[in-house]
C-alpha cells in the first residue's frame, strides 16, 4: 500500500512539473513577436532515490526551475553592432540636414572634381548668374535694366550666402541638441539599469539566473543605452552587473555598479563626461557620437568652406571693382564670411559704374569682375581658395554629397551585419512557433499521462481501502 501512496505523490510532481512546462510554453508563445524576449524552458530533474525497508524508493521527477536561452557573448556582440547602426545613423541624419540646409540640388553620382556635381540650382546658380550680369554689365554699359539687373543678382547671392550659413548654423544647433535629448535619455537608461540590478539581485538570492522577465527587460535597456554611446558590461555574483565607458586614453570609466548610477552623463557642447568623478569620455560609436562626427565634420567644413569662398569673392570683386581705392567698393570690405557678406551701403544701380572714370561707354570694370568667373585662384599664392569660384563651390557641395552618399551606403551595411548577428541571437533566444507547439503537445500528453496514472492509483486505493476492507 505504501506503494501506492508513492506513486500517488510521484504522479502529483510529474504533473506539477509538466503543468509548468506547459505554462512556459504558452508564455514563449504569447511573446513571439516581442524583440525583447528570450526564450524559457523548464528544467526538469530527479530528486533522486531513498532507502526503505521496502527498498530503493524515488523521490519524484519534478521542475527545478526555469531558465532563460542567452548567449551573453550574442548579446555584446548585438550591442556593439546597435552602437554601431546608430552612429551611422545619426550621421547620415546630420548629412541630409546639412544638405536641407545648404538648399542646393546635389548630384552624387558625379565625383568630387566634376563641374557637374553641384546643379544649376541654390548658391551655385546664385553665384553664375552674378558674373553673368557682370558680363551683359560689359556688353551694355550705359544700360539701367543691365545694372538693375546686376543689383538683383548681387542681392540673390548674399541672400543665399547668408540663408545657407542660418540654416547650416541651425543644424549645428539642432545636432546639439539631439545629444543633449541623447544625454537625458542616457541618464534615464542608466537609472533603470541600476533599479533594475537592485531587482533582480533581491530576487536571485537563492535562485540564481532565476529573474528572467526582469533580466529581458534590463537586456532591452542595455541595447537602448548602446545606442546612445558605446558601452560594456559585466555582470557580478549576485546578478546584477556593471556598466562601464572608456576615456581617451581607453581606461574604464564605470557607469553603473550593480545598484548605484556613477555620476551623471553630461554634454558640454564639445565634449561628454560621465562617471566619478566626472571624465570625458571617448564615445567611440552610438547616435552622440554620429552627430558630433557630423556637426564637427562635414557640416562645419561646409561652413568654412563657404565663408572662404565669400571671404575670396569680396576680396577679388572688390579689388577688381575699385582697382585705385578711391572710388568705393561694391561688397562691404567687413563682410567676409557666408553670413556677413553684404553689398557696400547706399550701393544702387545708379551709382554703379562700369569704369573707374572713363568715358560713358567705357567697360574696362565690369570687364574685369566678369573675368573673375575664369580665373584661377591659389592658397599658395594667398587667396582663400584653389581653382575658379565655379569649381570651387561644385567641390565643396559635391562634398557633403560624397559624404552623405557614403554614409548612406555604410547605413545600409551596418544594418545588414545587425540583422545577420540578430538573427544569429534569435536563432539561439528567439521562439520558434513550431517548437513550441511541438513542446507545447508533448507536455500536454504527459501531463495526461500522469493524470492517467494518478486516477489509476486513485482507483486502486479506492478498490483497497473500501471495497476489500468491507468484504
Amino acid at each position: 500500500m505504501s506503494g501506492l501512496f508513492s506513486t500517488l505523490d510521484a504522479s502529483v510532481k510529474a504533473i506539477t512539473a509538466h503543468s509548468r512546462a506547459l505554462e512556459i510554453s504558452g508564455k514563449n508563445l504569447a511573446n513571439v513577436n516581442n524583440p525583447d524576449y528570450a526564450r524559457q524552458r523548464v528544467i526538469f530533474g530527479d530528486r533522486g532515490t531513498v532507502m526503505t525497508p521496502q527498498g530503493a524508493q524515488s523521490l519524484g521527477f519534478e521542475a527545478l526551475g526555469v531558465e532563460q536561452l542567452r548567449d551573453a557573448l550574442l548579446d555584446q556582440q548585438v550591442m556593439r553592432e546597435v552602437s554601431r547602426t546608430a552612429e551611422l545613423s545619426a550621421e547620415q541624419a546630420g548629412y541630409q540636414r546639412a544638405q536641407a540646409g545648404l538648399g542646393q540640388s546635389i548630384d552624387r553620382t558625379q565625383s568630387a572634381g566634376s563641374s557637374g556635381a553641384a546643379t544649376t540650382t541654390g548658391l551655385a546658380a546664385a553665384l553664375d548668374d552674378f558674373f553673368n550680369a557682370f558680363g551683359s554689365l560689359a556688353a551694355s554699359p550705359t544700360d539701367v535694366g543691365e545694372r538693375q539687373t546686376l543689383m538683383q543678382r548681387a542681392a540673390i547671392l548674399t541672400d543665399r550666402f547668408q540663408l545657407a550659413d542660418q540654416r547650416l548654423d541651425q543644424v549645428q544647433a539642432d545636432l546639439d541638441s539631439q545629444i543633449n535629448t541623447d544625454v537625458a535619455s542616457t541618464n534615464r537608461l542608466l537609472t533603470a539599469v541600476a533599479d533594475l540590478n537592485s531587482q533582480i539581485a533581491r530576487m536571485e538570492v537563492n535562485a540564481p539566473g532565476s529573474a528572467v522577465d526582469l533580466r529581458d527587460q534590463r537586456q532591452a535597456r542595455l541595447e537602448e543605452l548602446a545606442s546612445k554611446m558605446n558601452i560594456s558590461t559585466a555582470e557580478t555574483a549576485n546578478g546584477s552587473i556593471t556598466v562601464s565607458a572608456r576615456d581617451g586614453a581607453g581606461a574604464t570609466v564605470q557607469l553603473v555598479n550593480q545598484s548605484a548610477v556613477l555620476g551623471t552623463v553630461m554634454f558640454n557642447g564639445t565634449q561628454v563626461t560621465a562617471g566619478s568623478p566626472a571624465t570625458v569620455i571617448a564615445l567611440g560609436a552610438g547616435s552622440m557620437q554620429g552627430s558630433l562626427t557630423a556637426r564637427d565634420g562635414a557640416v562645419q567644413t561646409l561652413r568654412d568652406n563657404l565663408d572662404r569662398l565669400a571671404a575670396q569673392i569680396v576680396t577679388s570683386v572688390n579689388a577688381a571693382y575699385n582697382p585705385t581705392g578711391a572710388t568705393g567698393n561694391f561688397f562691404d570690405p567687413a563682410g567676409t564670411a557666408a553670413g556677413t557678406i553684404r553689398v557696400a551701403t547706399g550701393f544702387t544701380a545708379t551709382t554703379l559704374k562700369a569704369s573707374d572714370g572713363g568715358a560713358p561707354g567705357d567697360n574696362t570694370i565690369a570687364v574685369a569682375v566678369a573675368a573673375l568667373a575664369e580665373h584661377a585662384f591659389s592658397t599658395a599664392g594667398g587667396d582663400s581658395i584653389d581653382g575658379r569660384f565655379s569649381g570651387f563651390m561644385a567641390n565643396t557641395v559635391s562634398s557633403l554629397g560624397q559624404s552623405l552618399s557614403s554614409a548612406n551606403a555604410e547605413v545600409q551595411d551596418q544594418e545588414n551585419i545587425e540583422k545577420l548577428v540578430r538573427n544569429q541571437r534569435d536563432s539561439l533566444s528567439g521562439v520558434s512557433l513550431d517548437e513550441e507547439m511541438a513542446d507545447m503537445m508533448k507536455f500536454q500528453r504527459a501531463f495526461q499521462a500522469s493524470s492517467r496514472v494518478f486516477s489509476i492509483v486513485d482507483e486502486l486505493l479506492n478498490l483497497v481501502v473500501n471495497r476489500l476492507g468491507s468484504g
